[in-house]
Formats: C-alpha cells, structure tokens, sequence
C-alpha cells in the first residue's frame, strides 16, 4: 500500500468536475484507490463516494492505493491536485 498526503488548492474545492476527474483518472488503474479527509474514506472510483468527502479549499487529503500500479496510481491523482485540476 502506498500513501501521500495532498492539499486541494483550487478555490472551489473538489466539486463536481474535480471529482469527475478523479474518478476518471483513479478506473485507469486496477489498484484500490482511497480518499481519505478527516475520518472519512472515500472510493476514489465513485463519483458519489468522492464528492461526499466535501473537500474544500485547503482540506488535507491522503491519496491511499493498494496493488500492481499503485505508485501510478497515486502520481496521477497526486498530479491532478497539484495542478488545481485545471482550474487556475
């Protein structure tokens, strides 16, 4: 299992089209891919899972995947927060 922390930086948030993105980018890979904010787990495959997370600007994330590409997995996701999923 791999881990990292990430901030969300975007202004407005995971919303909906950042979660979308997530969720895209998270059924590329056949690892189990979580989202993890103050106790709360979330599919990071489910588009419903993701957005009840009501992760808003500044939360604190940890991108948590488990098997074959894990590290791919995570690096993806990771990327998507770094780049405020395009929305700056």
């Amino acid at each position: 299992m791999l881990e990292r922390e990430v901030t969300v930086d975007n202004s407005l948030g995971i919303h909906a089209r950042p979660a979308s993105l997530l969720v895209q980018a998270a059924k590329n890979f056949r690892s189990s891919i979580w989202l993890d904010k103050e106790g709360m787990s979330a599919d990071a495959k489910s588009i419903m899972s993701v957005m009840m997370l009501a992760a808003a600007q500044h939360s604190k994330i940890t991108i948590r995947a488990d098997g074959a590409d894990e590290a791919d997995a995570v690096e993806e996701l990771a990327k998507l927060f770094a780049n405020k999923f395009n929305e700056e």
